[in-house]
């Protein structure tokens, strides 16, 4: 599957700033299942941008305005292709699987991914209602499913209820959020399992399907390591295993690492307004 997506962030400013300084991750992943094909980002004003790769392998670049604007744009195009089958309900959960799991060696690799965040900590008494929900934690795949669907059918998908500082416990109680919030309680109810989740940012292309949701802006899902196999992509917004439709920008311990666009800038208040393409290209 290729996919061209084209996404622009727009700030206007209140009044006229200067010395602006960004960070920005919108540059997808290449990996054994996507491979990025084209990748442009057109600034205005014009800037020159620095790339680096960060500690999670994702891709950053930075730009300096020294210049007075009113607006900042920020215009990326990328092409991607994708080529990832479904497998995860597949996988058998054998006695060597078992003992990576529980072994010292795979806790010691994948501790950033089992460490809580501020983002994605849950109260013990919210545990304590998924536990009577799901059970206890026997089989690692299975579970993750099932944390899945419970996400899934427990929090209602609201764009009004939470903002983008919102945190997992507050999203909690409120029983609703955006895929970033089911994103990071998902992951908040992994960890406390002890399975290694991490954060995934990108964009998903719904097409003919009105069924799924987050084609508005960039998504987000979670991924977790299945023991001597690998990362395994699981969106708790849709319920379903992250495919082919699922385009992957960046990847870290939550919303933080993998921010689309930070910056700091001398002058007045702003506003921001985002617009998402996602074309399947034939």
């Amino acid at each position: 599957m290729n996919y061209e997506i084209v996404h622009t962030n727009t700030f206007t400013y209140e009044t006229q700033v200067d010395q602006s300084l960004n960070t920005i991750r919108l540059k997808p992943l290449t990996d054994e299942v996507q491979r990025l094909l084209m990748y442009r980002a057109e600034i205005t004003p014009a800037s020159l941008t620095k790339e680096y790769t960060d500690l999670w392998g994702n891709q950053v670049e930075t730009f300096f305005i020294p210049e007075k604007h009113n607006l900042l744009e920020v215009k990326t195009t990328s092409v991607v292709s994708i080529q990832r089958g479904s497998f995860i309900h597949e996988i058998r959960y054998s006695k060597r699987m078992q003992d990576i799991f529980h072994s010292q060696q795979f806790r010691q690799h994948y501790l950033s991914y089992l460490n809580e965040t501020d983002y994605t900590l849950l109260h013990p008494e919210q545990l304590s209602e998924v536990k009577r929900g799901l059970g206890e934690m026997d089989n690692p795949v299975q579970y993750a499913l099932r944390v899945m669907n419970y996400v899934y059918e427990t929090f209602t998908y609201c764009g009004e209820a939470t903002s983008v500082d919102t945190l997992a416990r507050q999203a909690f109680e409120l029983k609703k959020g955006v895929c970033q919030d089911l994103a990071h309680i998902m992951i908040g109810i992994l960890r406390a399992g002890r399975i290694p989740a991490r954060y995934v940012s990108g964009y998903l292309y719904v097409g003919q399907d009105s069924a799924l949701k987050g084609d508005a802006a960039t998504h987000a899902w979670v991924e977790v390591m299945v023991p001597g196999i690998g990362w395994v992509g699981l969106d708790p917004t849709n319920n379903v295993e992250a495919l082919d439709n699922h385009i992957r920008v960046g990847t870290g311990r939550d919303y933080a690492d993998v921010s689309p666009l930070q910056g700091v800038y001398r002058g007045g208040s702003s506003t921001l307004e985002v617009g998402v393409s996602v074309t399947l290209l034939e």
